[in-house]
């Protein structure tokens, strides 16, 4: 069980590196290379409007008019409309195939291009000077769309990381509680042996009394709670079947213990409802929820447990009408060290949900609870 809890915790922190990694990663390389092909492009625009102006300025030889040919030939990307001062079309390259060849969607689209980037001038001789209209290449024009998959990627990763840690907490908690839920076994079975012998001591000296009796169904209690204690971090069988009969074993217990000033009653299924369950484990979440039910009611009040079938769930609900809660006190009833009473530990309802989610593979929640009108728990565990 330890060396496998080590490695879950590895492969947790394992992952949550690696998600790191991949988001550092994404965002330098999409900054890198949004900037490099900006810088390019740009690089390319000024040469090829300075060999323009060369061509313009000066009759260039066969090699110099290769050369320049080489350079207009080279960009085959970036989108490019030259225009004279009449918005008469000299020149164009690169164009999107919906543009086509008419010469007013031509102009139109250099228009466009310059509110975007400003024309860059191109001065001739005979004073007719030419205009430059350009835009991003298709590639730089998809690379607008990077931020938003970034930001995508970055959310997921804070989600990831606010799901990861606060996975490492509820370990990290889980292992504490089951640590000292077994340390607590441990240390109650020692004085729990010596009492089983000392209780037979007893019955041999007087076999019928009263006290004797009470004593050996208290000292049978320990030994459940035990047992309950030792199986927190194990993983337990479930081989109980008649949840009424659990129950109802519950209810008797409890109701000999609890204030007579408090009218526990139980309200069963006509029919015996079978589902595999622990009956150890069961017997503690139901003894905790009669417990805080009976303390928040300061022992005296209604309190009423009832079980029965919906929607192919087995539902156990224990309702009281005491003191009720806050939404603040609802929302963290559950969480580990959280508790109403000034000596609580804040481990019954924490330790009972986990018996509930982790084992029976059901929910436990609170359906209902108002100040001063009460509280409804309820047990939520699949039938089949």
């Amino acid at each position: 069980m330890k060396k496998r809890s080590i490695f879950s915790r590895f492969n947790n922190w394992f992952i949550f590196s690696l998600m790191t990694l991949v988001v550092v990663a994404i965002v330098i390389a999409s900054t890198l290379v949004i900037n490099y092909l900006k810088k390019e492009e740009i690089k390319r625009v000024d040469i090829l409007v300075n060999a323009i102006m060369f061509q313009q300025d000066v009759v260039p030889s066969l090699e110099v008019q290769e050369l320049l040919l080489t350079i207009y030939s080279s960009n085959t990307t970036i989108p490019v409309i030259i225009l004279d001062k009449k918005d008469q079309v000299i020149e164009y390259k690169n164009l999107s195939k919906d543009v086509g060849a008419n010469s007013s969607d031509i102009i139109a689209l250099a228009k466009r291009m310059g509110k975007k980037y400003p024309a860059i001038e191109i001065k001739v001789p005979d004073g007719n000077n030419q205009f430059l209209y350009y835009d991003n290449s298709k590639i730089l024009n998809n690379l607008q769309y990077s931020p938003f998959l970034l930001g995508f990627f970055v959310l997921c990763y804070f989600l990831f990381s606010f799901w990861f840690l606060r996975t490492i907490k509820k370990t990290d908690e889980g292992y504490l509680w089951a640590g000292l839920a077994k340390e607590t076994a441990h240390q109650i079975g020692t004085p729990l042996s010596s009492m089983m012998g000392w209780m037979e001591i007893m019955k041999l000296e007087n076999p019928d009394s009263d006290g004797v009796h009470e004593i050996e169904k208290d000292i049978e209690r320990l030994r459940t709670i035990s047992e309950r204690f030792s199986k927190i971090g194990s993983v337990p069988e479930l081989n109980d079947m008649n949840f009424n009969q659990t129950i109802q074993e519950n209810y008797d217990y409890l109701k000999t213990r609890i204030s007579k000033k408090v009218d526990f009653t139980l309200l069963l299924s006509s029919y015996n409802i079978l589902v595999p369950h622990n009956k150890i484990l069961m017997s503690w979440v139901i003894e905790n929820l009669v417990k805080n039910a009976v303390d928040a009611m300061k022992g005296q009040g209604t309190l009423q447990m009832s079980v029965f079938e919906r929607n192919k769930n087995i539902l156990v609900e224990v309702k009281d009408n005491g003191s009720g809660m806050t939404k603040y006190q609802a929302q963290n009833a559950f969480k580990p060290g959280y508790s109403t009473k000034k000596r609580g530990w804040g481990l019954g309802l924490s330790l009972a949900k986990r018996v509930v989610q982790e084992y029976h593979n059901g929910d436990i929640k609170i359906s209902q609870t108002e100040v001063g009108k009460g509280t409804t728990f309820r047990i939520i565990i699949k039938k089949g």
